[in-house]
């Protein structure tokens, strides 16, 4: 069962004005209820003289489509400017925060003709997507027993369809982050009594199995995430969700993916937004909590990617409400908050999955919220323009989902059914059209601080990478022919080039094709400035030079 279904426990956030429970307001009473008062008068002064700017403002600020929402999210973010702030270190280098972002999930196992399988993948690079989501489930290959990769029922290698799934993703370009999880029934001695998702009983088998994955793709496939949504019911099993016994079984998994291959990158399991206290069953653990329990439990040193589920739920992209009882697109704030406080703030986070639930009015479940389709077709755009322009610490963000190969969610009525890019037989809805349009556009740099091969940037001539320990992250670039050019595109007021030790070639610099001068700065010489008008500009450096990142504020 897809984690989209499993993860989200939506149950207890009936809205997202009713998603609080009591116990962990961190402030209520007078002071949160006079400046909400105070702003709300303010916004019905001026209500009918600015109109249009003022809604649009509310939309940006609050998600919500209609007034009486987003008059009430005013008043959340009002209070919300009484607590203290989260710290994002957005100034602060992160490695795998500057690919290209656009991911999708799929479910390629599951397509029997391998022809539609290649559909699959050709319609997700033609959308513009670099990066597959796909689960190599481990009870799909490792079937009958302990070393045996043989499937019995239909008689032939259980590595067919995934081989096939590798060789697909490098015909089309595309990079997989494969996830391993789902262990057979052989690995508990209960069977799937316990969970057909529990671990195993020996962590040694999960090791064996990730060791043999990463050696048989060595070269081909280099992203792993170990398990998924380890917080939540039912994926740790019939049994309370344990983040120790988690921190546990990711350290053997890594360790055995880096001993197979030095080149691995670690993804943790993606964690389940939710506000569960309980991690009895059926219910699981606040993701907050959960993973300060890893990093306590020496979690950190086995993974380089922090992984988190990035669902909308009943609000937009643009919601900026911050409390840790809500549930809405702003939740990797408080996550890369936790990172950061936890000393880890160089590593990023992915989004596993994202998206928002078009599901039809005569379908009477809406657990997961309700937009149109055209409203989840803007969305995900807008979900994509904000982590790009305001999250410099977000890499990848994998829409949840391309297609499944069969309509039995529909014929089940079932909500996830409508997450959707493309219907069972490969047609097309709005948000697979609106993503192919936007993924189109040259991408451009926001807020923060960019590594010089960030995917946003565009080489030309000769240039190379060298390794300096006194780098930032280790490398940096440099050109040795004086025509060599960099170009990028940005949206912010000041730039600064962040040269690399013992740097000292500036390039000539242009902004819109006019010729600007670099300021070197007063306290660190290695770093050039200059300034540029509101919007969106194209920058453009040519020269012998070397460049170790790009500062964006």
């Amino acid at each position: 069962m897809p984690a989209g279904e499993r993860g989200l426990r939506p149950e207890l956030n009936n809205s997202p004005h009713q998603r609080r429970a009591p116990g962990l307001s961190f402030l209520t009473g007078r002071r949160a209820l006079c400046a909400g008062l105070a702003l709300l008068a303010l916004l019905l002064a001026g209500l009918f003289v600015w109109r249009q700017p003022l809604r649009a403002w509310l939309v940006n600020l609050s998600g919500e489509k209609d007034l009486l929402p987003q008059l009430k999210a005013l008043g959340d973010v009002s209070a919300g400017l009484l607590r203290p702030a989260v710290q994002t270190a957005d100034l602060t280098p992160v490695q795998f925060a500057g690919v290209n972002p656009f991911g999708v999930n799929v479910f390629l196992e599951q397509e029997v003709e391998p022809e539609k399988r290649e559909l699959a993948v050709k319609l997700a690079a033609d959308a513009g997507f670099h990066w597959l989501r796909q689960e190599f489930p481990w009870e799909d290959i490792e079937i009958s027993g302990k070393g045996d990769f043989w499937d019995h029922k239909f008689d032939h290698s259980a590595w067919d369809k995934y081989d096939h799934i590798v060789t697909l993703a490098e015909k089309y370009h595309l990079e997989l982050i494969v996830r391993l999880s789902n262990p057979p029934a052989w690995t508990r001695r209960g069977g799937n009594a316990t969970g057909t998702y529990a671990p195993p009983d020996n962590f040694a088998d999960y090791g064996d199995f990730v060791a043999t994955v990463v050696s048989r793709y060595q070269g081909r496939v280099r992203f792993y995430q170990l398990w998924n949504e380890p917080n939540i019911y039912p994926e740790w099993g019939e049994r309370p969700v344990n983040p120790e016994e988690y921190a546990e079984l990711l350290k053997v998994g890594a360790t055995r993916a880096r001993t197979a291959d030095p080149n691995v990158v670690i993804i943790l399991g993606a964690l389940a937004s939710t506000i569960e206290l309980t991690p009895t069953p059926p219910y699981g653990l606040n993701d907050l909590v959960y993973l300060q329990r890893l990093y306590d439990a020496g979690a950190a040193p086995y993974f380089d990617i922090l992984a988190m589920q990035g669902y909308g739920l009943w609000s937009g992209p643009t919601d900026r409400r911050m409390h840790p009882r809500v549930i809405n697109f702003s939740r990797p704030r408080f996550v890369r908050d936790l990172m950061v406080r936890n000393g880890d703030a160089a590593k990023p986070i992915w989004i596993s999955e994202m998206n928002w639930n078009a599901v039809p009015d005569d379908i009477p479940d809406k657990r997961f919220g309700q937009v149109s389709e055209g409203e989840q077709a803007q969305n995900i755009v807008l979900a994509y323009q904000r982590l790009q322009a305001e999250w410099p610490w977000l890499g990848v963000a994998n829409v949840w989902y391309l297609k499944r190969a069969t309509d039995q969610w529909e014929q089940e009525r079932k909500p996830e059914a409508y997450f959707r890019l493309l219907t069972p037989d490969f047609r097309p809805l709005p948000a697979y059209d609106a993503l192919a349009t936007y993924t189109a556009r040259p991408p451009q740099l926001g807020r923060g601080f960019h590594q010089e091969d960030h995917w946003a940037l565009t080489y030309e001539g000769n240039w190379q990478t060298i390794s300096d320990r006194l780098a930032v992250l280790g490398q940096y670039r440099r050109s040795i022919e004086a025509d060599a050019s960099l170009r990028f595109t940005v949206d912010g007021r000041r730039v600064t080039l962040v040269m690399p030790p013992g740097g000292t070639a500036h390039p000539q610099a242009s902004v819109d094709g006019r010729p600007i001068a670099l300021q070197p700065d007063r306290a660190d010489p290695a770093r050039l400035s200059f300034r540029v008008p509101t919007g969106t500009h194209q920058v453009l450096l040519v020269g012998a030079f070397a460049i170790d990142g790009l500062i964006i504020e």
